[in-house]
This record gives structure tokens, C-alpha cells and sequence, in this order.
């Protein structure tokens, strides 16, 4: 066991430096989140009442971008490389493997949300989180939920070339109608609906009362629920689906 830990703990510092020496997945899996943080913090400066939705949603945005868009499209890029098929065939165990990918992807979300924690506090006006604990519960629940979504997600993509538009098709309407850039409450009604069968949004509306409302968890008790539901959904089909070998010829 401790040998398998310690194999991990190497294979996930090697994914450490590697991300950090590859600046297009560094930008996109890291900063774009940050960047659109920037962006409509400028553009809303001044309105508070923006602010303190804009912010909790772009952390929410962070968490998808960072496991569930980065897992499906870097097992994809993996699996289609052959990368995995090698990796199955080496001493090192394919748990170890597979633990290393899930904490790097783990650690960028932490990053980022605390990222965006301390950037709503210090240049939007948001104060300091009004529960850390629920914070954590949201960030741990979300980053479990859509890192097994994203792994299933991964198990469609035919090939690394169609893995973009097969990403995006799923993240970017889901971030807009979720809430992430405006008060998700002020959509049509058959939005609204849409996303609260989604996970994100009910992700975003945790993070907002940890960090500006201050709504408890069990308040946000039916949310945690659907998120659990989608997280349970991922795993099996994460697990049913996953395959070493490429898919492409």
C-alpha cells in the first residue's frame, strides 16, 4: 500500500511539471477561468449585487474546467496516443496511474478556487468566506462529481481531434445557463429548469452560500443531492466504460 502511494505521489509530480511546461493546457485548463474573472469583474465594477454572483460562478466554472473539461480531454489525448496502453504495461500500477491524473486535476481546482476566494475579496468587494467548511464540502462534492463525469465523458470521444467540440458542446451551455456570469434565478423558466437538473448550478449555488449569502447546507441540502446523483451516474459509467486502449486505428 505504501509502495502504491509513493509510485502515485511520483507519477503525480512529474504531471505537476509537466502541465506547467505545456502553456496551451496551462491557459485553458488554468487561466481562461481566471481571465473571464477578470473580464466581467471589470466589466461589472461597481455593481456589488453582480459582483457577488459573478464571483461564486466563475469559481464554480473553475471546478468544470478543471476536472471534468481537462479529464475528458486528457484521458482522450492519452487513451488515443497509445500513452495509456504503455502505462497499463509498465511496474507502475495502473491505480497509482490513474490516482496521480485525479490529484493533479484536484489540485488545479483547489488552486483556482482559492484563487478566485481571495481575488472576489480583494478587488470585487466580497468578503471572506461566511462557512469554509460548506466551502470545502462544495469544492470537494463538485471536484468528485464532474472529475467522474468527466472520465465517462471521455469513453464517447472518438478521437483526440474531436475532443474540443465534444467538450465544448457540453461545458460551454452548461456554464451559461447555469449561472455563472448572472443570477441564474432571473432565466426563463425552461432554462431554469434545464439547469437544476444539471450539477454545476446547484455546485455554484453551494459556493455562493459559503462565500457571499451565507445559506447553510442544509439549505442547499436538494443540491447536494442531485450533485451526489450525477457524481454516483459518473462513476459507474467512468468505471463500465474505461478502456487502455485506443479507440481510433
Amino acid at each position: 500500500m505504501s509502495d502504491a502511494l509513493g509510485l502515485a505521489w511520483r507519477q503525480y509530480r512529474l504531471e505537476r511539471r509537466m502541465f506547467w511546461r505545456n502553456p496551451t493546457a496551462a491557459f485553458f485548463n488554468f487561466f481562461l477561468p481566471l481571465l473571464f474573472l477578470a473580464l466581467f469583474g471589470a466589466i461589472l465594477s461597481g455593481n456589488q449585487k453582480d459582483l457577488n454572483v459573478i464571483v461564486p460562478g466563475i469559481a464554480g466554472m473553475s471546478v468544470m474546467s478543471t476536472t471534468f473539461s481537462a479529464l475528458a480531454m486528457n484521458l482522450t489525448f492519452l487513451r488515443e496516443q497509445g500513452v495509456l496502453k504503455r502505462m497499463r504495461g509498465t511496474p507502475l500500477p495502473s491505480g497509482s496511474y490513474l490516482a496521480a491524473i485525479a490529484a493533479h486535476a484536484v489540485t488545479n481546482a483547489a488552486v483556482q478556487v482559492f484563487i478566485v476566494v481571495c481575488a472576489g475579496k480583494l478587488f470585487f468587494g466580497v468578503d471572506w468566506p461566511k462557512d469554509y467548511a460548506e466551502l470545502v464540502l462544495y469544492v470537494a462534492a463538485g471536484v468528485a462529481c464532474l472529475a467522474a463525469l468527466g472520465v465517462a465523458y471521455s469513453h464517447i470521444i472518438p478521437n483526440f481531434d474531436a475532443a474540443p467540440a465534444f467538450v465544448n458542446f457540453v461545458f460551454l451551455p452548461t456554464i451559461f445557463i447555469s449561472g455563472v456570469f448572472y443570477d441564474a434565478s432571473n432565466a426563463p423558466a425552461f432554462l431554469r429548469d434545464i439547469a437544476r437538473a444539471l450539477p454545476l448550478v446547484h455546485i455554484i449555488d453551494g459556493l455562493s452560500g459559503a462565500m457571499v449569502t451565507g445559506r447553510s447546507i442544509a439549505d442547499n441540502a436538494g443540491g447536494l443531492a442531485v450533485i451526489a446523483i450525477w457524481g454516483v451516474a459518473g462513476v459507474v459509467f467512468a468505471v463500465r466504460g474505461f478502456s487502455w486502449d485506443q479507440k481510433s486505428a
